[in-house]
This record gives C-alpha cells, sequence and structure tokens, in this order.
C-alpha cells in the first residue's frame, strides 16, 4: 500500500509554490495507502546544470509538507519562481523494505547527483540479484528498499551507452531497458536530471492512472490519445498528471488513460508517447517498439466522493453510508413487482453467459482478504441455490501451488480495486486454463474487469478508507444476487429465492436500524481499549463474519485478533479461554443458532469474558446467568444476517481507534 504522484505543467506558467502544493494534495488524497513516510522530488532554479531537488520525510504527509518548508526556509529557494514546463513526482510509503526513515523513503535516487530518480509502487523479486550486479559495478547503496536499484540500474544504462558513443539513447530507451531487468509487480514513474521536463511511467501488476487537463479544451473525451493527437510542436499548453489512484486525478481533470501492465508511457514536450514492452524481443542493443494508440476514458467520479464532509475520517463516512451504497449496489437490478412471478434480479453483466455458468462442474472464488471473507459469506447461498459445489481460494496460495482450473469451471474473481496484485495473477493463471471468468469489482475500467470474461460492478461508490466497510457488504449483497441469477430456473427454490428478494429490499433500512447503536459500541469499544488480544466465533453464514470483524480489529485497532470457526473450539481455541480474554460470540438466528448456544455455554463454563451478537429478543437465550455483554441486532434472512452482523463489528473498532488516538 504505496501511493504516487506527479505533476507536469506545460506551456503553462505555474509558480514553485504551486507545484509544491499540488504534489503535496495530490499525497493527501494517497495518504490512506500509506503513512509512515513521503517524499518529492522538484526541479532547481537551473535544470540543465543543477540536480532535481529531493525531499524526504519520516511520518504523515504534514510532517513532509513542515519539513519541506523548513528546509526552503535555511535556504535561497525562491517559491515565487515561475515554470513554463515542470516535472515533479512524489510518494507515500508503507513500509515493506527497510524501516520508515528518510532514507528508505521514495524517491529513490541514482546516486549523489541525482542523474535518475524513482517513485515506486509494489515489490522487486530480484533486487538482490540486481544490487549485487550493481555493487561489482561500483555503485554504493544508501537505503534498505528494493527500490533503489532501479535509478541505480537506469544510471548504469544510461552510462554505458555514453562510453559506446550512443549520444542520442532517448529516456524511454533507458527505462524499457531497465525494466527488462526487473521481476516482480511495480508501477514507476521516473524523473532524470539528464532528460529535463520528461517523466516516464509503467506498470506491471500494479495500478497507474494517466490523467490530462487541456487547458483549452480542445481534445474531445473519446479521442484517440497518442503522438499524432498531442505534438509537441502545438505548444497547446496542458497539465498531466500520474497516480496510482483515480481519488488523486478527479479534482484535476476526469479524463484519463488506464495504463496497461507492459506499457511505458513516455511524457516529453506535451505529448505523450505509449509503448507495449515485450520482454521476450531484445536483441542485446537498446531498442525502442512502436509506439501505441490508446483512447482516454472518462472518470465516473465527483469530488465530493472523496470529501469527508461532517465526518472525522473516512472509514465513518464510509460505515454511515452503507444504507446508500446498498441501495445503489441493489438499483436496477431487484425487479420486485406485486405479484410474486415478477420476484427476480437482472444482472445485465452476466446474463449471456449464465447458461455456462449452470453448466460448470464447479464455481470457484477467488480473492484475498475481505473480498475473500465476502464471497465465504455468499458460497453457502450459491451452492443451495445452483447445485454446484463451490471451493474458496485465497488468489496467493492458487498461484503459489498452481491448483487445479479446468475449463469447465467457473472462476469469479473479487476484488474492491479491481486491482489487486494476487487476484489478477490468479486471473491470468485462470485464462491460461481456460475456465470462464467472472469479475466482481467496483472500479469500472479495473483490470479485472477490462480482462474477465463478464462480470458485475457493485457500485457501492468511491471506498477510500484502506480498511474496506462498504465494499465488503455490497460484494455479498452482489453475490447473493449471482446465486439469485444462477438458480433462477430451478422451480424447487423459488420460494427461497423470493424471501431473500424480500430481504434484499429492506435490507439498507434495517442496515440503518443498526447504525443507530453507536453509544452502546462506544461502550464496548472502551472495556476493549486495554485489551491485548481478541478472539471471534462464527458459525455458518457468519463465520465470514467473525473472520472479517477480527480482520478489522487488525487492521485498525492494530490489536491481535482471531476469527475461529466455532465447530472448531474444542480443537484448540479452548485452550486459550480464561477471565481475562475478551471473546465475541455471534448467535443470530439461524440454522446454527442451537449449537452457538451450546458454544456460550462452554465458554461460559471456562469463565470467558463474552460478547454475544443476537438477534433481537434473543437476550435471555444467549447471556447465560446474566453475565455476558449483548449486542442485539435486526433479524434478516440468514443469507444476508452477515451483512447486518460485521456493522456493528466495524463501527466498534472504528470508535475503538479513535479512542487510541486522543
Amino acid at each position: 500500500m504505496c501511493g504516487i504522484f506527479a505533476y507536469l505543467n506545460y506551456n503553462v506558467t505555474r509558480e514553485r509554490r504551486y507545484i509544491l502544493e499540488v504534489l503535496f494534495n495530490g499525497l493527501r488524497r494517497l495518504e490512506y495507502r500509506g503513512y509512515d513516510s513521503a517524499g518529492i522530488s522538484i526541479d532547481s532554479s537551473n535544470q540543465t546544470s543543477d540536480p532535481p531537488l529531493v525531499f524526504r520525510q519520516e511520518g504523515n504527509i504534514e510532517s513532509l509538507v513542515k519539513s519541506v518548508y523548513h528546509d526552503v526556509a535555511a535556504t535561497d529557494l525562491n517559491l515565487e519562481e515561475s515554470f513554463s514546463v515542470h516535472a515533479g513526482i512524489s510518494h507515500t510509503r508503507w513500509a515493506t523494505h527497510g524501516e520508515p526513515a528518510p532514507k528508505n523513503s521514495h524517491p529513490q535516487s541514482s546516486g549523489a547527483g541525482n542523474d535518475f530518480l524513482v517513485v515506486h509502487n509494489g515489490i522487486i523479486t530480484n533486487y538482490e540479484v540486481l544490487k549485487e550486479t550493481l555493487l561489482r559495478h561500483g555503485f554504493t547503496f544508501e537505503s534498505e528498499t528494493d527500490t533503489e536499484v532501479i535509478p541505480k540500474l537506469a544510471k548504469f544504462i544510461f552510462d554505458k551507452a555514453n562510453e559506446e558513443g550512443d549520444q542520442s539513447v532517448t529516456f524511454s530507451q533507458v527505462v524499457l531497458e531497465v525494466i527488462r531487468h526487473l521481476e516482480g509487480a511495480y508501477a514507476l514513474t521516473f524523473k532524470s536530471r539528464h532528460y529535463p521536463n520528461e517523466l516516464i511511467a509503467c506498470k506491471r501488476g500494479s495500478p497507474l492512472l494517466l490523467g490530462v487537463k487541456d487547458l483549452e479544451e480542445k481534445a474531445s473525451s473519446g479521442s484517440s490519445f497518442s503522438d499524432a493527437k498531442f505534438p509537441s510542436s502545438n505548444g497547446q499548453p496542458k497539465e498531466l498528471f500520474l497516480s496510482s489512484d483515480a481519488n488523486a486525478l478527479v479534482e484535476h481533470t476526469k479524463k484519463v488513460l488506464v495504463i496497461e501492465d507492459g506499457e511505458v508511457v513516455h511524457i516529453k514536450d506535451g505529448g505523450v508517447s505509449i509503448y507495449k514492452f515485450d520482454k521476450g524481443k531484445n536483441g542485446g542493443t537498446l531498442s525502442r517498439p512502436a509506439s501505441v494508440q490508446r483512447a482516454l476514458s472518462i472518470l465516473e467520479m465527483e469530488v465530493e466522493q472523496i470529501n469527508k464532509g461532517k465526518y472525522e475520517h473516512y472509514m465513518q463516512k464510509e460505515i454511515h453510508e452503507q444504507p446508500e451504497s446498498l441501495t445503489t449496489t441493489m438499483r436496477g437490478r431487484l425487479i420486485r413487482a406485486g405479484s410474486c412471478k415478477a420476484k427476480t434480479v437482472l444482472l445485465g453483466g452476466l446474463k449471456d453467459h449464465l447458461k455456462t455458468i449452470r453448466r460448470s462442474r464447479r464455481i470457484v472464488f477467488v480473492g484475498c482478504g475481505t473480498s475473500y471473507n465476502a464471497a465465504l459469506a455468499a458460497r453457502s447461498i450459491v451452492e443451495e441455490l445452483s447445485g454446484i459445489p463451490v471451493t474458496m481460494e485465497i488468489a496467493s496460495d492458487l498461484v503459489d501451488r498452481q491448483g487445479p482450473i479446468y475449463r469447465e469451471d467457473t472462476a469469479v474473481f473479487v476484488s474492491q480495486s479491481g486491482e489487486t496484485a494476487d487476484t489478477l495473477l490468479a486471473l491470468e493463471y485462470a485464462l491460461e486454463n481456460g475456465a470462464l471468468c467472472v469479475g466482481i469489482t467496483n472500479t469500472v475500467g479495473s483490470a479485472i474487469a477490462r480482462h474477465t470474461h463478464c462480470g458485475v460492478h457493485i457500485n457501492a461508490g468511491c471506498e477510500i478508507g484502506v480498511a474496506s466497510t462498504k465494499a465488503y457488504t455490497s460484494q455479498i449483497v452482489v453475490m447473493a444476487m449471482l446465486a439469485l441469477a444462477i438458480g433462477a430456473d430451478t422451480l424447487s427454490n423459488q420460494a427461497r429465492r423470493e424471501a431473500i428478494i424480500d430481504g434484499l429490499f429492506y435490507l439498507p433500512r434495517k442496515v440503518k436500524a443498526v447504525l443507530k447503536l453507536d453509544e452502546e459500541m462506544k461502550d464496548l469499544a472502551k472495556l476493549l481499549i486495554a485489551e491485548q488480544s481478541l478472539l471471534v466465533f462464527g458459525r455458518g453464514y457468519n463465520y465470514a463474519s467473525a473472520l472479517e470483524g477480527a480482520l478489522k480489529v487488525k487492521e485498525v485497532a492494530l490489536m491481535h485478533s482471531e476469527g475461529i470457526l466455532a465447530g472448531e473450539m474444542k480443537h484448540g481455541p479452548l485452550a486459550l479461554v480464561d477471565e481475562n480474554l475478551p471473546i465475541v460470540v455471534i448467535a443470530t438466528r439461524d440454522s446454527c443458532f442451537s449449537k452457538q448456544q451450546s458454544v456460550i455455554q462452554q465458554l461460559h463454563a471456562r469463565k470467558g469474558r463474552l460478547i454475544v451478537m443476537c438477534t433481537e429478543g434473543d437476550k435471555a437465550s444467549v447471556s447465560v446467568g446474566g453475565s455476558s455483554r449483548v449486542i442485539e441486532v435486526p433479524q434478516v434472512v440468514d443469507c444476508l444476517q452477515p451483512v447486518i452482523n460485521v456493522v456493528p463489528l466495524q463501527v466498534v473498532v472504528l470508535l475503538f481507534f479513535r479512542l487510541t488516538i486522543q
């Protein structure tokens, strides 16, 4: 989780202070992606003779801002100096290689002269081999990152080309040669003093977008975007942006190019060249493939969506948006007229493939983290209504072990962003094996949306909080509708389907009712704030709720938590229970309710500190001797109960976090 933002103004005069603020604001929009360190690079006064300036700082974005202005005040750098052309890059980091520290922050440099600078999202898996090679050639390393090998490799390639007499080597040729040596997942943006006012971006497995703001508004939104459309000779003023997330672009422009894997985007003289990198083609010399033609797309996002409004945190805003986001997810898809015969669902993205899905040997859900948990919550209802076996795969594990995927399988890839690296690798693997691939994402135009055969957008709206909330509940709803669509040709389960459709119709107002438990959850958060660990037990549909609740505790409260299948309680977890360990048991009314009552009895016998979530009116049935703390929630049809049950867990985790930072 890191963030890239770059800004290039062409034939439009901007002061250095303005450029800095554009970069800072871009990082603020991306801070949720990484917040332990940050850095920027801008040009010095003499772009041709003086190296670019680099500022890096441990801490959040505001720490970087203060540090930059402090350093500027201590020098004679003129913030009012104007540039008609200028390229700046910036980065916010979540440490993976090397501790949070200025030396490990980005941009990473090729050396003292800042000949090449790079900001990087992702992981270079062969960096140790590259580092050893560069050390043998006299390079020294200052950071502990995997990224530092990239600018140093660029300098090595540039210097070698010049030593061999190739004085005309271009920036794109250097970068193409660099990425030929890289293995792993990455999104990269390059800046170089040898190529002033130029930027290069490339990606493999990590998202990256180019935003275009034509200040004369001559280009049409659907126009082709290539050298022919943006020649360097036209002098048309424009601003160009690179970002790892659309959130940082929408306040500047809605015209974007979604950079594809293997593409190298070269910004020079106000023009943009796009090259397709093919690792298999190399003749031993620096070469450049022909530029390719792409088209701009329009962001379906408004600035208001990325603002917190009246809320203190994005996560708080997104939790309270769930009644509206669920309504939007179902809008136009639930058909529920007066007669029973009219109760059905319509998923336009799947209608041409439903017959193929119904003939599948099995359905394979693939996801990571919260998306995996959402798929797990829907597994039972998909099996029940479709009659097709459903298996669950964590994306990274599927790829690691090369698990069997067959032509007769339907593989469903679940991802909020549609750009999750491990899920994309699993999608590539499934496509190679001939499976029908279905995408469930929240992002129109994402890699998963583009590369699957069909799919459903969850339409939950922009989600900025790192800990997914409204996307999770919308994913469950979409997969419940997927189950309804697959099973729509079976008469035997018609009554069951209609009950679920009725439940979906009333679900948003039930979620709104749960959100009124804020004060009760605040008291619970105060009780948990001094704890070091938490167990969450669930069963049936609510095993996924237990996993998701525990995940949120880890992500947001930074406390150890474990989601446990209640049926496995006797096989190890029961030994952990004592009077000091807080335990959440999800025991709402469904086919597993009596079994959960038995679990509560056993945990009580071990003097466990129980927090029980139950259906309204069931307090007496789940509170043994009145000793348990009870959270009562509305009842809905069993397969949708996980949507209701996760909301109190989301709220208590957020309140826990807010108490810890006070």
